[in-house]
């Protein structure tokens, strides 16, 4: 009966030691990562929130696919023109679901953006899927896949209001 428990024991203490690794790999993404993201897109700042992305990156939306980065370039002018128009941006999210481990991690979940112009805010909700990869020993989005769909039908505050977001 005990070489029975032990081989047990080892398993599942090795599933439990691999779950506290990831949360503790996951915290840190979220300081390295989803904190300085969450803050560059709502200060407007291009360049920060460009230097949270690997140099090649694969990025999908409803528009296309991008393999040459031409996302980061419209990252820029978006973010300087919303500057220069006093468009105050406010970016709320929160994940489904995330697999980690030493050095890759895939993450979904659902985003709000409250882009306020002239005193009126209007809404943006949708659904992200990112892989990020330790680069030099850095966090880095290696792959954005984001979309306001899913099976046709349009992601609503309803969809979004079902977790609470995440502010760091």
């Amino acid at each position: 009966m005990i070489r029975f428990f032990i081989p047990v024991f080892m398993f599942f203490s090795s599933i439990m030691v691999g779950q506290v690794n990831s949360l503790e790999i996951q915290k840190q993404i979220d300081q390295t990562v989803w904190a300085p993201f969450q803050k560059a897109y709502e200060a407007l700042d291009g360049e920060s929130l460009n230097a949270i992305y690997a140099d090649e990156v694969l990025r999908v939306t409803p528009e296309g696919i991008d393999t040459k980065n031409v996302f980061k370039g419209k990252n820029l002018e978006r973010l300087k023109a919303s500057k220069e128009s006093n468009t105050k941006i406010k970016l709320d999210f929160w994940f489904d679901s995330r697999h980690t481990n030493e050095d890759t991690s895939y993450e979904v979940g659902f985003y709000k953006i409250g882009i306020t112009t002239d005193g009126t805010t209007e809404y943006i909700y949708g659904q992200f899927h990112i892989v990020l990869k330790k680069i030099n020993d850095q966090w880095k989005i290696t792959q954005d896949w984001d979309t306001t769909a899913i099976n046709g039908k349009s992601i609503t505050a309803e969809d979004f209001e079902k977790k609470k977001s995440l502010r760091f």
